[in-house]
């Protein structure tokens, strides 16, 4: 790259050569911006949508109500009007024909939802929220003008769904694209939100009506052929496409699609959304979902069906997108944008989506996805779906069109990469992939909102635009990481809109809009860096140096930037910056020969020169021998046209520069030196300065001169040794001369010298002839080197001791003596003592008591150096400036900070000469101000105390000399004056001076100082909303309020009220009153200056501080209504007696202001009422102190603000004595009915007083009911963990087995008689204790029939068995049983319940039979009344069905609703025992039913206790009992504790063991329920309980089996002798009866309430368990049954849908889960006690009318077993019709599939039951109607003509010769 040439003979026109290289320079300079706004448009209304003609660079522009046409530069051309218009939400299109609306019209604005181009047509899409999402076709040349009429006039087959397009809302979204099918037919996709009914969207009508959204989908393809009329804006373009996507309406709530973009990719369109329904549950999991759809653009299907075939779901597949890892993840996309970009490694560029999302704290972060991984996913989600099922993927049964398959295997399909890419004909349904595609952020930042990307010169560019007016750009290096960022405020900080887009003709240029403004923006301003370094090294991607124009430019504005090396860019790096260099970089004005080299752009055919300055230049002559690398040689100019070497200095810096085509392209410098010169200006070092200059210079010694050419005659010269010279610092003279002094007193006659190895030695010579030694050293010397003899006189110059002896320091010899100053060596003896300093003046005479003056001294022997000098003024030091130092003659100080105002004398203090003092006096005057610091902004009022200050006719004072502190008032010894804002951002601490007659300000004693603090910062206001009266406490947030002296709060358009500041971060202030509601905008004026934020950005700071301040000064506040105030029933007058406290209950109205109990007052008159408790719907204010007025009337007043407010009047009571006397006077008779009247009155007082307090206590007790439930619920879901966790690990719930169900559920009545008569006395004749429940039912035991009948009997048993397998024999014997009357519906359940047993063995035919025997009863309910079948189970086909649910049921209700089931029931008993619980009535603190509730306030105490049971095998237990419990209780709960993993069978009774207590004394004691230490109380003896016996907590006890034969005390005591009641709480009879009168039982229904919810969870969940589909279960039996219904109902022309619900819930709900619901002793071995009974009725209760179609009508009389639930209702009724939706939505069950599920249950059950004995009890029922049987079989045909009679007698016949005798009755 480098070439030298040394030029031996140089030529006669000197050259120099200059070298182009690159030099890194790289900085960034944040500060400054790298994007301009070149052109903008405002627009009044709100923008909406915009798009850009890539041809005309037209821009259509969208806003509220209005459409522009605006050309390349944003200037209008078109401007159409698109509303307000006539509208109402609920009404059709006016569009669409014969479609009035009964719905009253308003002006409505028009929002733009849809803007977009089609080039091809010539058309613009315009479509607007009115009209229900009305779309126009407009002229493209024209946008005012229709392009296309639609729909035609007289058009009459229009539908909604051509004109409902677009969303019909200003919020909901709509996002829109248009593109070319296969064929050339024009299609536009649309996707919009739903804003139908139950959205927010919908209007709050009572009518179920929704003309707008039913029918529409969420996304569509439409045609936009408008040369097709009458298709045009439909969507079933080809009847076999599905070109819809719709959200089921059930599902709707959970779908709530907020589109953000749709962009085509590929053939592929992506639509990018967010389902809002999921914002706000988890914060962690991402709502943002990227959807795919396959466009038929290029590549068409091969389909017999022809080329547009392809279905819309059939290719539409989702995934989730999520930006962040690790609970920071941004779950709500703002903004996409596609863009192919570099990545590095030399790879081709790769398309990316990058997306803006952001979180809930408004923080956003920038991600980027490959579509190459988005592409792969959903292939593989593809393939999992179609060959290995995986949760990954799933059919998305949220649509209408996702309800077919499921992914199911397909065996060893193989999809072609089609297949993969856009679906299969066996997919033909939406998938959505569950796993999200995820990506690190790239950029995280706040406020972020839009999004572009640009791929410049291999940099990825990303614009982000910000909610608060930023328009941020990022350059990216090829890893994703940031490698630059720019900022560029846009207008009126209005946030940036999510769509941005590039110029078509020009992506050098952005369009950007915001909220009122178009702009087209420059993404770069290059022209900012004026050096290459820095435009290389700005990490600018657009930007970079055009070296032919020298200036930093995008690549499209150098005129050469295509030329190869003509424009450097970013990447190439700041090395390849043009640059000259030297070779060498110093000259000699006498040298010629010099190094040439250099690198420059391709310069052949180019004018180049060097110029030498302005006008002076040199043509230039171009090597190009060495590649890329160019060399100018440079002519250099003749040396009379150089400046002069000026005077003092001993080189030349002279500027080149090269030219090409008159353009500077890189300068550089070089000097010209002249080494003569460097000895000249160094007379006293010449000799060592020569040779230590950083260029080549030589010393002469015989003619002691500096030369710069070496001369090869002269061989006596010095120099440097040749090596190189890095750095002239470090280069060292060899030491070979030295300077030297020789004082010059009698004359110097003769050359003295000094020896090189003495250095101070002075030596004098008087004569020749004495010297002869020191010639010879000296001539050796000089021989060697002589620098220059300094010559000095020690008499000139020294006026005084101090400054004859200060020449030491300069090396002179000199001393004082005889009062001069003569040669040291004179002076014999040397006394070097001056006289003590004089002082002769002092300046200036005055200066402020904070110091600071610069005080100047002058005199004699003010010492001989600074460091021995001291200065004082009286007592206070002044600091000597040694800069300012003049040896002896003059000082200059800085006065010290003086305590108070003086006058007093300076000292000055010299070493070993004494001090001096002044004549004059310095005075310090007090000059202060305060405050001395505040604000940049300005506005501080200062004062300044001084005296004198009121003197002359002006007086100002300036402040730092240039700016004016306004002066507001003056007197003789303040000025008030207010300061200006501080002229820089950063300054140090500034002069404030007082000038007089503007005379400018020269004493530093009317002179202080005065600091400019960091401005005050404004953080929030809270509240944000203030009523209509004004008055309100604003509270202001921030920093800084330290420096503020006045604040005023200015609500814009309303007024300005003056605030307090409280803190240093506190202002409070009262807002202003307004004339109506409205939302507006508040500002604050601190120390009269309008605040607007933080102070500008300077240079260097950071842009996040420039964005930290978003409001700008500026704040919202809302004035809303005043709030409301009433009293409890709303009177207005209120009575009140004097002398009593009076309490009022004021309610508060709906508000939304959040007031707390500060903020209003309450006032009866004059006096204060004071507000004793609140929440948010009312609060209490009492007053106790005696109410002592004349007045009869005092009113009520609330005050909140300036808001004041009478809502009643209190009327003071008096004396009825006037009235009293007057009426005895008129008549004697009316005086008893006067008295009467007053005791009335009274009466009515003081229940009215009672009233008040009872409801002051419900109030209170309201207001701590939910504490209750919550603690409650926190114990219970303790306790229930424990209880869970236990389970899992033990043997866990205790199911009953199938054939124990099966006899508990088909044979209630006798299961529940066989246990009494054969389960309890088990217990009592087992002395070991518990044992297993035999299997005690007939129907589990095995026949057998005696002997001598056996043969007989079994055969006619099993003949009978053949007839019952019969179907025409088994209907016709169930009819004619039915018809007799004395067959009762005992009878018949029994009957229904065996014949279940006996077919248990072939439950497909026994459904065929069920089936058979409904279909009759459907027949005979029909012609009735249909709704009341299956009501109750009157016939044996109900009990049939009864039984056939619960077989087909079992195993879903053991599998899936067994355990909340089981949860539910422990958790039912936990609360009951968690609180007192009556032992006689069994009546309990905590309940669901209110007749089970104990009315009585017992506070009952939790302990624990510590018990062993004897023989149990198991350690102590800690079990939990209440003080109150009985001694039965506790053992029932202990027995819980060791059994409770075992069945209630298995249990040992209460009754059957001892508890013992072991005191601390080792002592025991025996408890029991009564005993000796027992209470009597009215002659009955009180049970015993813990408290009774003081068991203390943590007491031992232990249990141990009775001894069957010890006699217990007290047993023979009656329970109805016995008082329910703790002796603790009430021990007396009276007072039990005095508080029963206090207080109203009623008060404790709330208890009801407190269990309700706590367990509110547990119902919930089983509930949720009965009325779900698992889609690894599904109830293929109620799938079935509900298809039969419905079938039936078809074939009888019943469409009434209430009938048919009626008809599920009476076979299913009712039927089974009401059954199992009320009796959990069918499913569980569990205790089922009588209060668990109650609270499982009212639980049945509530389901059964959530399955129930007809409104409640509830009051406050009505049963609170249904009050309970009544708020829950609602929803358990939506739970039950979607359970019933799904069911229906199910896929159909074949006979075939059902028939095996059937033979599988069968199979899974044989042998449990013996059947035999069932056909026996069946043979019973057709023995006992025998006649009625035969009779019946003869008059059937089809059973005469098989002979079922013959047969059916013949089985008589053979029974009855062996009469078999049962025990049993079944």
């Amino acid at each position: 790259m480098c070439s030298s040439v040394l030029f031996q003979n140089p030529p006669k026109t000197p050259l120099i050569a200059v070298l182009l290289l690159g030099v890194l320079a790289l900085e960034t300079r944040r500060s400054a911006s790298a994007l301009h706004i070149q052109q903008s448009f405002a627009t009044p209304n709100q923008t909406n949508n915009f798009v850009v003609d890539p041809v005309s660079r037209k821009v259509y522009l969208a806003t509220v109500n209005t459409v522009y046409q605006l050309n390349g530069t944003l200037s209008v051309e078109v401007e159409k009007r698109t509303g307000p218009v006539e509208d109402n939400l609920l009404c059709h299109a006016p569009q669409l024909p014969q479609a009035p609306c009964e719905h009253p019209k308003s002006l409505t604005d028009n929002y733009n939802k849809l803007l977009k181009l089609d080039r091809e047509q010539g058309v613009v899409v315009v479509c607007g929220s009115v009209y229900q999402g009305f779309c126009e076709l407009r002229k493209m040349e024209n946008i005012s003008e229709i392009a296309v009429e639609f729909p035609p006039q007289g058009e009459k087959t229009v539908f909604p769904s051509m004109l409902n397009i677009a969303a019909n809302h200003p919020n909901a979204s709509t996002v829109g694209l248009i593109f070319k099918s296969h064929g050339g037919n024009t299609r536009l996709l649309v996707g919009a939100t739903y804003t139908g009914a139950g959205t927010q969207f919908f209007p709050k009508n009572h009518s179920k009506e929704d003309l707008r959204f039913e029918n529409t989908p969420e996304i569509a393809i439409r045609s936009l052929n408008v040369r097709d009329l009458s298709r045009l804006f439909t969507y079933d373009i080809n009847p076999s496409e599905d070109n819809v996507f719709k959200i089921k309406q059930e599902v709707k709530t959970k779908n709530k699609l907020n589109f953000v973009h749709v962009f085509i990719q590929k053939t592929y369109s992506y639509i990018a959304f967010n389902n809002d329904a999921k914002m706000g549950h988890k914060e962690s999991q991402p709502n943002s979902i990227l959807a795919r759809i396959c466009l038929d653009t290029d590549n068409p299907r091969r389909n017999p069906t022809g080329p547009e075939s392809r279905k819309l779901t059939e290719s539409y597949i989702q995934m989730p997108l999520q930006c962040g890892f690790n609970g920071n993840i941004y779950n709500r996309l703002l903004s996409v944008y596609s863009a192919d970009i570099h990545t590095g490694d030399g790879k081709s560029a790769e398309p990316y989506l990058f997306g803006v999302f952001s979180k809930a704290d408004r923080k956003s972060a920038l991600c980027a996805f490959k579509f190459g991984d988005i592409e792969e996913e959903i292939r593989q989600g593809r393939r999992n779906c179609s060959n290995s099922p995986s949760s990954d993927v799933q059919v998305l049964d949220s649509v209408i069109q996702g309800s077919g398959a499921a992914c199911i295997q397909k065996g060893n399909l193989v999809l072609q990469p089609e297949q993969l890419d856009c679906g299969a004909a066996h997919l033909q349904h939406p998938l959505a992939l569950r796993r999200p595609l995820r990506a690190i952020p790239v950029f995280e930042y706040s406020g972020l909102s839009s999004v572009s990307v640009d791929n410049v010169h291999n940099h990825t560019v990303v614009f982000l635009g910000t909610s608060n007016g930023r328009l941020r750009k990022l350059t990216l290096l090829a890893n994703m990481t940031l490698a630059s960022q720019r900022t560029l405020k846009l207008p009126a900080s209005e946030g940036v809109h999510h769509i941005m887009t590039f110029d078509p003709s020009d992506r050098n240029f952005l369009y950007l809009m915001t909220s009122h403004h178009m702009l087209r923006v420059k993404v770069a301003d290059c022209d900012q860096w004026r050096s290459c370094g820095d435009c290389l090294g700005a990490g600018d991607a657009h930007c970079g140096w055009c070296t032919l124009e020298n200036r930093c430019t995008i690549q499209k504005e150098c005129s050469h930037g295509l030329l190869a090396r003509s424009w450097i860019s970013m990447s190439e790096g700041p090395q390849q910056c043009p640059s000259m260099t030297l070779t060498p970089p110093e000259i000699s004005i006498s040298d010629v020969g010099i190094l040439i080299n250099g690198s420059v752009p391709d310069l052949v055919g180019s004018r180049v020169e060097c110029e030498y300055g302005p006008g002076v230049s040199t043509a230039a002559t171009v090597h190009l021998d060495y590649g890329p690398a160019q060399i100018q040689t440079c002519p250099l100019l003749p040396r009379e046209n150089y400046q002069p070497i000026l005077p003092g200095t001993d080189h030349l810096t002279v500027s080149v520069a090269i030219k090409v085509n008159g353009t500077s392209v890189v300068s550089g410098s070089f000097i010209i030196y002249d080494c003569e010169r460097t000895g000249a200006i160094h007379p006293k070092t010449s000799c060592e300065s020569c040779l230590s200059t950083r260029w080549k210079c030589y010393w002469d010694q015989e003619n002691h001169l500096c030369v710069s050419s070496k001369d090869e005659s002269k061989h006596n010269l010095l120099e440097v040794s040749n090596s190189p010279i890095s750095n002239p610092s470090t280069r060292h003279t060899p030491r070979v001369c030295h300077d030297v002094k020789i004082p010059l007193d009698r004359g110097l006659r003769q050359t003295c010298g000094l020896d090189s190895a003495v250095q101070h030695l002075q030596v004098w010579c008087n004569d020749p002839e004495s010297s002869n030694v020191s010639d010879v050293v000296l001539q050796q010397y000089l021989s060697l080197c002589l620098s220059l003899v300094e010559v000095y006189n020690c008499g000139v110059g020294s006026s005084d001791c101090s400054q004859c002896w200060g020449r030491e320091d300069q090396g002179h010899l000199c001393g004082w003596c005889e009062n001069s100053c003569r040669p040291r060596d004179d002076c014999q003896p040397v006394r070097d003592q001056c006289p003590p300093p004089e002082i002769h003046k002092i300046s200036p005479l005055r200066g402020p008591v904070e110091g600071g003056t610069l005080l100047t001294v002058q005199g004699r022997n003010l010492g001989r150096r600074a460091g021995a000098v001291k200065v004082f003024i009286g007592d206070v030091s002044c600091n000597l400036q040694p800069e300012h130092y003049t040896v002896s003659v003059e000082l200059v100080c800085v006065t010290g900070r003086s305590a108070h105002d003086k006058t007093d004398i300076v000292r000055v203090e010299v070493e070993q000469s004494g001090t001096g003092s002044s004549k004059e006096s310095f005075s310090y005057l007090l000059l202060s101000m305060e405050p001395n610091k505040g604000p940049r902004a300005g506005g501080t009022r200062v004062t300044i105390r001084g005296e004198h200050l009121d003197i002359g006719s002006q007086v100002r004072v300036k402040v730092n000399n240039t700016l004016e502190c306004t002066i507001t008032d003056k007197t003789d010894e303040t000025i008030e004056c207010t300061m200006p804002p501080a002229p820089q951002p950063h300054t140090e601490p500034v002069s404030v001076c007082v000038e007089f007659e503007n005379l400018p300000c020269k004493n530093e004693e009317l002179s202080t100082t005065y600091s400019y603090e960091k401005n005050p910062t404004i953080s929030f206001i809270h509240p944000k909303k203030s009523y209509l009266s004004g008055g309100r406490t604003i509270t202001v947030t921030g920093q800084g309020f330290d420096l503020v002296q006045s604040v005023t709060m200015q609500v814009l358009e309303i007024g300005e009220t003056t605030c307090t500041v409280l803190s240093v971060s506190t202002i409070t202030c009262a807002s202003p009153p307004s004339s109506q509601s409205q939302q507006t905008s508040v500002q604050f004026f601190l120390n009269g200056v309008l605040y607007t934020g933080d102070s500008p950005s300077s240079p260097g700071t950071d842009p996040e501080e420039e964005e930290r301040e978003l409001h700008k000064g500026h704040f919202l506040l809302e004035y809303v209504e005043d709030p409301q105030f009433f009293t409890a029933n709303k009177e207005k007058l209120i009575k009140h007696h004097l002398g009593e406290p009076l309490t009022l209950i004021i309610n508060k109205g709906p508000s939304d202001l959040e007031l707390v109990p500060e903020e209003y007052s309450v006032m009866i008159g004059p006096y204060p009422c004071n507000i004793s408790f609140h929440n948010d719907q009312l609060f209490h204010c009492t007053i106790n102190e005696l109410l002592s007025t004349s007045e009869r009337e005092l009113p009520v007043t609330v005050q909140v603000g300036n808001f004041h407010h009478t809502i009643a009047k209190v009327q003071l009571g008096g004396s009825e004595l006037a009235i009293v006397v007057s009426i005895v006077v008129c008549c004697v008779l009316l005086l008893l009915c006067t008295v009467a009247l007053v005791v009335y009155c009274t009466k009515s007082r003081r229940a009215e007083r009672y009233w008040q307090k009872t409801l002051l206590q419900m109030e209170e007790m309201e207001s701590q009911i939910r504490e209750e439930i919550r603690k409650g619920f926190a114990e219970l879901q303790t306790d229930m963990t424990d209880l869970t966790k236990e389970l899992n690990r033990s043997q866990g719930i205790p199911f009953l087995e199938y054939k124990q169900f099966v006899t508990r559920t088909f044979f209630p009545k006798m299961c529940s008689d066989y246990e009494k008569s054969l389960v309890q006395p088990a217990y009592e004749n087992d002395a070991l204790g518990p044992r297993a429940l035999p299997e005690t039912h007939p129907l589990l035991q095995d026949w057998q029939a005696t002997n001598t009948t056996r043969p007989n009997v079994e055969e006619g048993i099993t003949l009978f068995s053949t007839l019952l397998n019969n179907k025409h024999f088994l209907v016709t014997f169930v009819h004619a049983l039915e018809q007799q009357k004395d067959f009762a519906v005992r009878d018949r359940c029994s009957l229904a319940s065996l014949l279940t047993i006996a077919l248990h063995g072939k439950l497909e035919y026994y459904t065929s039979i069920m089936k058979d025997l409904l279909v009759d009863l459907i027949d005979a309910s029909a012609s009735k009344n249909p709704k009341l079948m299956l009501r109750r189970t009157e016939s044996v086909v109900e009990k049939m069905l009864t039984n056939w649910m619960s077989i087909c049921m079992y195993s879903y209700l053991k599998e899936t609703v067994g355990e909340p089931f089981f949860l539910l029931l422990c958790a039912i008993k936990q609360q009951i025992n968690k609180g007192s619980i009556d032992a006689i009535t069994g009546k309990a603190r905590y309940t669901l039913n209110e007749e089970w509730l104990l009315r009585e306030n017992i506070e009952a105490k939790p302990q624990n206790i510590n018990v062993s049971f004897q023989g149990c095998g198991m350690d102590s237990l800690s079990v939990r009992v209440m003080n109150t419990d009985t001694i039965c209780q506790v053992k029932e709960k202990i027995i819980e504790a060791f059994y409770k993993n075992l069945p209630f069978s298995q249990w040992p009774r209460a009754e059957d063991v001892d508890l013992e207590w072991f005191d601390s004394g080792s002592n025991s004691k025996l408890l029991r329920d009564l005993d000796n230490s027992s209470v009597m109380e009215d002659g009955r003896k009180k049970l015993n309980t813990v408290f009774h016996y003081q068991v203390p907590e943590g007491a031992s006890l232990a249990m141990s089996m009775k001894d069957k034969k010890e006699n217990t005390l007290g047993r023979g005591t009656s329970p109805s002798n016995v008082l329910p009641h703790d002796e603790l709480m009430e021990t007396k009879k009276s007072h039990r009866q005095s508080h029963r009168k206090k207080v109203l039982p009623e008060i404790y229904l709330t208890r009801l309430l407190s269990t309700k919810g706590t367990l509110q969870k547990f119902l919930d969940d089983l509930f949720q368990a009965i009325l779900s589909i698992p889609p690894d279960r599904p109830p293929l039996a109620v799938k079935y049954f509900f298809d039969f219904l419905e079938e039936q109902a078809d074939k009888r022309g019943i469409t009434d849908p209430d009938t048919l619900h009626i008809w599920k819930t009476n076979s299913l709900p009712l039927r089974f889960w009401v059954n199992i619901l009320k009796n959990p002793q069918f499913v569980f071995d569990i205790d089922k006690t009588d209060h668990m009974d109650a609270c499982l009725s009212v639980i049945a209760q509530a389901f059964i009318d959530a399955c129930s179609i007809s409104d409640l009508q509830l009051g406050k009389d009505s049963p609170t077993n249904k009050l309970l639930y009544a708020k829950e209702i609602p929803e358990y009724k939506k739970r039950v019709q979607c359970y019933y939706r799904q069911i229906q939505e199910m896929p159909p069950l074949s006979e075939q599939e059902m028939n095996a599920h059937l033979a599988e249950e069968s199979r899974k059950y044989r042998n449990e039951f013996n059947t035999n004995l069932a056909l026996t009890e069946i043979y019973k029922y057709a023995k006992r109607y025998r006649t009625q049987v035969v009779s019946a079989l003869e008059s059937n045909p089809t059973a005469r003509r098989t002979h079922l009679h013959h047969k059916f007698e013949q089985v008589i016949a053979l029974v009855e010769d062996n009469i078999y005798e049962c025990c049993s009755e079944a």
